[in-house]
C-alpha cells in the first residue's frame, strides 16, 4: 500500500523553513515557497506515492468503467452522526472513507478512533479548514502536516495519502503542492448538501436525490457526519436510502483504498 512517502515530504518542508506555524492562525515563519516545494517534491518522490492516475488534477470520479461508487464523509464540526453512520455501514458490511480535519481529530478523538477501528480509511481534510487558494505553499504544507499528526494520534493508524480540499477550493498550484506532499486530491462527484440541514432548506429526500442523480461509474459521493450544531444530521438519515438506491441500480460500493494499487 502507498502509505509512507508523504511523511518525509512534510519533514522536508519543516527543514526548509516551515517551523513557527501555529495551526489555525494562518501565520508561519518566513520561507521560500519555491525552495520548500522543491524539497517536498524531492522527498515525496523518494517513497511510495498514489498511482499516477490519481495525480496531476483533482479527482472527482474514480478511474473505472464499472458500476462502482465510493461513499465518503467529511468530519469538521461535531460528531453527532458518527455512531449512526458507522452502525449503518457495519450493518451493511460496506466501506467508506472519512476525511476529518485536524481540529476535529483533537476535539473528537474517540470518533476518529471509532472510524479507524471499524476498518474504514482516513483521509486528510486539513487542520483548520481554510481556503487553500489563499495560502502559500508553506502554509498549505503546515495545514496538511498538522492534520496528519492529529489524525494519526487520534486514530492510532496510518492515514491514507488522500487529501480533500476544504470547501472543494482547488487550484492547479494547490493541487501540485498537495501532490508534492504525497497526497492525491480526492474531491467528489456530488455533495448531498445534507450538512446544510433543514434550516438550510435541505431534507433527507433532497439529499438522497442529489446523490442518486450523481450515480455513474466511479462516482464519489460526499456526505458529512456533523450537524452544524442543530443536532440534525440529514446525511446519517439519508445513508440507508442512498445505499438502497445504489444497490438497486446495480452499483457496488467500493473502498477508495483499492485505488492505491497502480
Amino acid at each position: 500500500m502507498v502509505l509512507v512517502g508523504r511523511r518525509a515530504a512534510l519533514a522536508a518542508l519543516v527543514c526548509a523553513g516551515a517551523a513557527g506555524f501555529v495551526p489555525g492562525t494562518g501565520s508561519s515563519a518566513a520561507a521560500s515557497p519555491s525552495s520548500a516545494a522543491a524539497a517536498a517534491s524531492a522527498a515525496a518522490t523518494a517513497g511510495p506515492r498514489p498511482p499516477a492516475s490519481l495525480l496531476g488534477d483533482e479527482i472527482r470520479r474514480l478511474p473505472t468503467s464499472r458500476k462502482a461508487l465510493a461513499l465518503t464523509f467529511n468530519a469538521a464540526w461535531d460528531d453527532a452522526g458518527v455512531d449512526t453512520v458507522l452502525a449503518e455501514l457495519r450493518r451493511r458490511k460496506l466501506p467508506a472513507t472519512f476525511f476529518p480535519t485536524g481540529r476535529f481529530a483533537e476535539a473528537e478523538p474517540a470518533a476518529v478512533h471509532a472510524m479507524a477501528d471499524a476498518g474504514h480509511g482516513l483521509g486528510n481534510h486539513s487542520y483548520s479548514h481554510p481556503y487553500f487558494d489563499g495560502l502559500s505553499t508553506t502554509e498549505r504544507a503546515d495545514e496538511v502536516s498538522a492534520a496528519d499528526a492529529a489524525i494519526r494520534k487520534a486514530s492510532g493508524t496510518e492515514p491514507l495519502p488522500f487529501f480533500r480540499f476544504p470547501y472543494s477550493s482547488t487550484t492547479p498550484e494547490s493541487i501540485a503542492d498537495v501532490n508534492a506532499l504525497g497526497y492525491a486530491a480526492i474531491e467528489f462527484s456530488a455533495d448531498t448538501n445534507g450538512y446544510l440541514g433543514p434550516e438550510g432548506g435541505m431534507s433527507v429526500d433532497r439529499a438522497v436525490r442529489r446523490a442518486v442523480d450523481a450515480f455513474a461509474p466511479g462516482a464519489i459521493i460526499q456526505m458529512h457526519v456533523g450537524s452544524h450544531g442543530d443536532g440534525v444530521v440529514l446525511d446519517a438519515q439519508a445513508l440507508p436510502l442512498i445505499i438502497d438506491a445504489a444497490l438497486a441500480d446495480g452499483y457496488e460500493v467500493i473502498d477508495l483504498r483499492r485505488f492505491l494499487e497502480a
